[in-house]
């Protein structure tokens, strides 16, 4: 008897059941007995409900072995055509991932009824093996078996896990067929099987037919249209659902919080957070995770913190919300704290978690952290992706390395066009505008077709170097692509023509726009003027910016240093009083050096340095040899009314110089210094800086608010151009 017990514990699939059949017949009498020696699973058959027993039976079934014993039970009492109990087999062994054995159970099955067939697609479609679900599906049209209302949200998520439109199409007319088209539990299937295909019409068009809408109807549809970046349309489907007097569940509200998200409409989500609470949902995590990424996203970082040090179960989404706003919201540090606190407890990191911390390292414009971002991303398993290299090239440009930035972009497999303008946008970035033109052949010859991206990083190339006849043909190519130039292109050539001193060409060029020119053209323009001391016509765009973006302190700043650079002190003193009329105020200056991977901020005559008299005395050294090398300060570019004596103290002391200064006492002969600065870099101190990198023999990477110089050897990268 042991022997025929352990070759029946020992039995297992692939021995079908057909085999397994012709065994247990071969064991009549002694099999109860058997069944009954293994007390830590079956007890012996004393029911006369046999389909409570076995359905007991099998809830308690945790693997193989236990459905091989009930299995054999079933044939030895005669309930291998028990539909009720096979349909629980079957359902039992696909949760236990044996849905291999249970298909062929299915198949011993004579004529199955509609729920045998509905246990089996179940089973492939919830184990995601998909085309075995519609395999089977089809199988059952054959056997002309009609399904039932519980067959098709099954074979709807086959067809949405394959995006199957045309299959999922036929299925949804032959519902109609047999008369499933006001039965709203199949018809929100197919309203959920059209969004999953991104086909966001079809389902519109299902939900619109549906008469007994219930909380389902509306949260797939409302779901669709804010999956589909469909806000506005997902938010105007929840007012009508409001207005039905159906009371949204937590997964409408985390669809709704995520179409206010998207429109950044933080007064709307506050009065969704209020509702939350009202239904006692403020601990459900998924609404959790969307309040943290509605305030995170909307600038509420300090809210969202506390939403998310509240929860007491962190998961990879509430992460990457919570990293997103901080690095989207100019809180670089405290992102990358966030993710090696996030690495540290263990928790794996996600493609959108190590670009959320590649953007920190960006902005943060720290060579040293950049190069930990990608050591950590070249031992991780994404290496390879593609999004993840894009923003690796993007982070070296933005801290100070294109040469790093082109080794990422040279690495990368399978380039798309998105690598491929991330890098043109980088060399223009850094006025590499022969370069840039080169690598768009290269694209080219390569077969990749540009996007409007592309495009306005071959632009920015062209104006950061003077390229004008290049940047001209580059702007009217764009229609052989069939690219329609946006209020950046035109902004791009606005700025070309404008840098090289054609203001009036400029002008004209924005009056004939076939677009309402924006902020961004009209800032473009009064930058030149104020480069080329055009009162006039600087003077007529900073009207129009004011008129289109009146509280942008920027702009009153750009007019105020148009008028100081051409002495009309009575301009500078107007701007100045229309400024405290609206409640503005200039940004502060400063600038930022990175020394061993610490980043030290200076102002303007900043005496707060715990080194202070060691860098004020560089300094003097340095402006000492300047002067001695013929230096003469430009004191026209200073802002100020003052006398040239005092002029020439406040251009000295400009934040820039402070920190060349610093990096000069901090560091060895020869190494380079990374300065960032808030502003853009004055004509002073550009000059400046060109003779130091002389002086001292290095060399000098400056990012300004606009672009970055490389000074070496007394020469800029920018040509002076900029």
């Amino acid at each position: 008897m042991s022997s025929i017990a352990s070759s029946l514990r020992a039995f297992i699939f692939p021995t079908p059941p057909s085999l397994f059949r012709k065994m247990c017949s071969a064991l009549p009498d002694h099999l109860d007995k058997l069944f009954s020696t293994n007390k830590n699973f079956c007890s012996t058959y004393d029911t006369d409900e046999p389909g409570t027993y076995y359905t007991s039976l099998l809830q308690k079934s945790v693997n193989k072995i236990h459905l091989n014993q009930i299995h054999a039970q079933l044939y030895i009492h005669g309930l291998q055509n028990n539909g009720f109990i096979i349909a629980k087999f079957i359902n039992v062994g696909s949760n236990l991932k044996e849905i291999c054995y249970a298909h062929q159970v299915f198949d011993e099955f004579p004529d199955p009824y509609v729920f045998l067939w509905n246990a089996i697609i179940r089973g492939y479609s919830v184990h995601n093996m998909y085309e075995k679900a519609i395999e089977m599906y089809t199988r059952m049209q054959q056997a002309y078996v009609n399904p039932d209302s519980f067959t098709f949200p099954h074979v709807l998520k086959a067809c949405g896990g394959l995006v199957a439109v045309g299959i999922g199409r036929a299925v949804h007319a032959q519902s109609f067929r047999l008369g499933f088209e006001d039965d709203v539990f199949v018809q929100n299937g197919f309203v959920a099987f059209y969004v999953k295909c991104e086909n966001i019409d079809y389902a519109g068009i299902v939900f619109d037919g549906l008469n007994d809408r219930n909380v389902v109807s509306w949260t797939s549809i409302i779901s669709g249209y804010a999956q589909n970046g469909q806000a506005m349309e997902a938010l105007k489907i929840f007012s009508e659902m409001r207005g039905s007097n159906v009371k949204p569940d937590w997964i409408t509200l985390v669809s709704v919080l995520r179409a206010y998200s998207d429109v950044e409409d933080l007064e709307q989500g506050r009065g969704i957070h209020g509702l939350v609470i009202k239904m006692g949902l403020e601990f459900e995590p998924d609404l959790r995770i969307a309040l943290t990424a509605i305030y995170a996203k909307c600038g509420q970082v300090m809210v969202a913190k506390s939403l998310f040090d509240q929860m007491k179960v962190h998961n990879v989404i509430l992460w990457n919300a919570m990293m997103s706003g901080f690095a989207k919201n100019g809180y670089p540090d405290e992102a990358l704290e966030l993710f090696r606190e996030m690495i540290s407890k263990r928790i794996q990191p996600d493609a959108v978690s190590v670009q959320s911390a590649v953007l920190a390292s960006a902005q943060l414009g720290s060579l040293d952290q950049a190069r930990w971002m990608h050591n950590y991303v070249n031992n991780s398993e994404y290496r390879g992706d593609i999004f993840v290299s894009t923003a690796l090239i993007d982070m070296y440009a933005k801290c100070g390395s294109v040469e790093l930035a082109r080794q990422v972009f040279n690495r990368t497999l399978n380039k798309d066009v998105v690598i491929w303008s991330t890098m043109i946008v980088s060399y223009g970035l850094h006025g590499w505008g022969r370069e840039a033109i080169d690598l768009f052949g290269i694209m080219t010859q390569a077969g990749v077709r540009p996007n409007d991206v592309t495009f306005i990083g071959l632009l920015t190339a062209c104006n950061h170097s003077g390229l004008i006849e290049e940047g001209w043909k580059f702007f009217h190519s764009m229609k052989n692509y069939g690219i329609e130039p946006r209020d950046q292109h035109y902004a791009s050539v606005v700025d070309l023509l404008g840098r090289a001193g054609y203001l009036e060409k400029a002008y004209n060029f924005i009056i004939n726009m076939p677009i309402e020119p924006t902020v961004s053209v009209w800032g473009a323009l009064l930058s030149a003027c104020k480069m080329y001391r055009h009162v006039s016509i600087g003077e007529y765009a900073a009207e129009r910016l004011f008129s289109l973006d009146p509280l942008n302190t920027g702009h009153y700043v750009q007019l105020s240093n148009l008028y100081a650079s051409a002495c009309k002190w009575d301009g500078v003193a107007k701007v100045r009083v229309l400024m405290r009329e609206k409640g503005l105020s200039k940004d502060v200056g400063y600038t930022m050096i990175e020394i061993n991977g610490k980043l030290q901020a200076f102002r303007m005559g900043d005496k707060s340095h715990s080194r202070s008299r060691e860098i004020y005395k560089e300094l003097e050294w340095l402006e000492m040899r300047l002067l001695e090398s013929g230096f003469v300060p430009d004191t026209e570019s200073s802002l100020h009314d003052l006398d040239k004596e005092d002029k020439e103290v406040t251009l000295c002391n400009h934040s820039e110089r402070l920190a060349i200064a610093y990096g000069l006492i901090s560091t060895p002969p020869g190494i380079t210094l990374r300065i960032t600065k808030n502003l853009r870099a004055c004509a002073n101190c550009h000059l400046a800086t060109k003779l130091i990198s002389k002086l001292v023999n290095r060399e000098i990477v400056v990012r300004d608010a606009k672009r970055f110089h490389h000074f070496k050897n007394g020469i800029c990268s920018c040509g002076d151009y900029w």
